[in-house]
């Protein structure tokens, strides 16, 4: 992000530009007023918006402008040119948006514009109030967006957790390794919720809906009436039960109580044992070697991240690690955790003063599993992201929607999808109805090491590489002869054209 003392790159805007040097279709970095600010021309139209993403800081210079859009070429955020307000996550707070005036054949960057608030609309033709039940990524900007859309009537977000939402990718990357305090987890600050009209209730655990009643229980015996009722309650770890797993140096990473506990064992650990090579076992690996501890990956599979990745990409993202000095134990298991070591199945004995277990998540259905809700490994929905029982929506983690790209249902467990289909059921619930056609999207970071990953495939029969892994390559996963996922290192652009290529076929542009 831009700040005292930070270099400004390219012209004036505010002293005024060529018209005839900026391309339909083109963007130019410059500046105005001390601040990054981009020059976008689409046609005759000229518009000027803040350089840089609000998410992460992502130079959206370097991203895509599609229609009178710009995607961050980081983490995919999209923000209006006209107005710079975010359109789609993990982005939530707009860049500013400046006027933009044409003198001869000259542009001329002027005054900062204010957006206009959604005027509060008619609760009419919307439901009295809507129940959000869940905290994290999808329950979070759902709230947010029915406020954003001019929603009226009452938001209640139904939290087990006993923090407010947090960023939960931080948690094994920058909050971990350090680079980042704990001030920085969390989504909004606490008098956000409370100046939005949004009632976030934590530590609030659902006991039941009753559908026909239209309430969600509570542990306490309260009931809550709703208008319209979203379920988001994400997922939860799996734990796995082995002797010794219950002891306190034991960790598993999901909520931000257990990053806090995870960081404070690690400050002073000398070696750890992370069991699972997963994506958060490996992002977890990675910033326990940016504190200096050694690491152990103990792990079933032959190759990491195989499955999801092909071989050859499992093999290269182990040397990746081998490199900063991580040591794998694969085609393994842990039998047992004691106060100093861990002992694999294979005979080995591993010493450890931390141990992380990360082996994957199961979604938390049984609230809607007992509401009678149709089940299908996760909540089935539409293509509206409705359940099968009306007026009640499921979002994120737990939710199996048709994906028009695969021509399956499928379930994702990552936070930008996540956050997407909490955005996209707030609009549903407000009767917009729209599919759901966004291509799924997360990203990882692991050292110097960033790959974005866009589609979903559960399998594929081919893969094939473009470029070198460790410089900048795109590597595509197909079945049957059909593109399903691509996953692009060191190669931003191109991670946002296979996400827009997706959306062509999936009619989503």
């Amino acid at each position: 992000m831009s700040g005292p003392g930070t270099p400004l790159e390219g012209p004036d805007l505010s002293k005024g530009v060529a018209l005839a040097g900026l391309a339909d279709g083109a963007m130019l970095l410059g500046h105005a007023g001390g601040e990054p600010v981009l020059l976008a021309r689409r046609g005759e139209a000229v518009f000027a918006i803040g350089a840089v993403c609000t998410h992460y800081g992502g130079p959206l210079n370097e991203g895509l402008l599609v229609g009178e859009t710009v995607r961050c070429p980081w983490h995919h955020a999209c923000f209006s040119l006209r107005t710079g307000a975010p359109l789609r996550p993990p982005a939530l707070d707009p860049v500013n948006s400046y006027a933009v005036e044409r003198v001869g054949e000259r542009v001329f960057v002027r005054e900062k514009l204010e957006i206009a608030a959604k005027p509060v609309q008619s609760a009419a033709n919307h439901p009295e109030s809507v129940v959000i039940v869940g905290g994290g990524a999808a329950g979070n900007a759902a709230a947010e967006t029915l406020r954003r859309e001019g929603y009226g009537g009452r938001v209640l977000m139904l939290s087990a957790d006993l923090t407010r939402p947090v960023d939960r990718p931080n948690l094994s990357k920058g909050f971990l390794s350090g680079a980042a305090d704990a001030a920085s987890n969390p989504l909004r600050p606490a008098t956000f919720y409370a100046e939005h009209d949004i009632e976030l209730r934590l530590d609030s655990p659902v006991k039941a809906i009753d559908v026909a009643g239209a309430a969600v229980e509570m542990e306490d015996g309260t009931r809550h009436p709703y208008g319209a009722l979203l379920l988001a309650t994400g997922a939860a770890p799996v734990r796995l039960d082995l002797p010794g797993a219950d002891r306190p140096h034991v960790h598993y990473l999901r909520s931000q109580m257990d990053g806090e506990a995870l960081a404070a064992t690690a400050a002073a650990a000398k070696k750890a044992v992370v069991i699972g090579a997963s994506f958060i076992g490996l992002e977890v690996a990675a910033s326990l070697r940016a504190r200096g501890v050694q690491v152990d990956v103990v792990a079933p599979e032959a190759v990491p991240m195989e499955k999801v990745l092909g071989k050859e990409v499992g093999t290269f993202l182990r040397g990746v690690h081998e490199k900063h000095g991580v040591t794998f134990h694969l085609e393994t298991t842990a039998v047992s955790i004691d106060a100093g070591h861990v002992v694999l199945k294979s005979g080995e004995t591993l010493e450890a003063d931390l141990v992380v277990i990360g082996v994957g998540v199961r979604p938390a259905i049984e609230l809607a599993k007992a509401a009678g809700l149709a089940i299908d490994r996760g909540v089935a929905v539409d293509e509206f992201l409705q359940t099968s029982v009306s007026g009640i929506w499921a979002a994120g983690d737990i939710a199996r929607w048709p994906d028009p790209l695969s021509g399956q249902a499928i379930r994702v467990e990552h936070w930008v999808v996540a956050e997407r289909l909490g955005q996209a059921a707030a609009r549903n619930i407000l009767g917009a109805h729209e599919r759901f056609e966004a291509a799924p999207f997360f990203w990882t970071e692991q050292y110097d090491l960033a790959i974005a990953y866009i589609g979903h495939a559960e399998s594929f029969d081919e893969v094939r590489i473009d470029g070198a892994l460790q410089k900048g390559a795109t590597v595509t996963y197909s079945q049957g002869g059909r593109r399903l996922a691509v996953a692009a290192f060191h190669r931003d652009l191109a991670g946002l054209k296979a996400e827009l290529a997706f959306e062509a076929v999936m009619g989503a542009t």
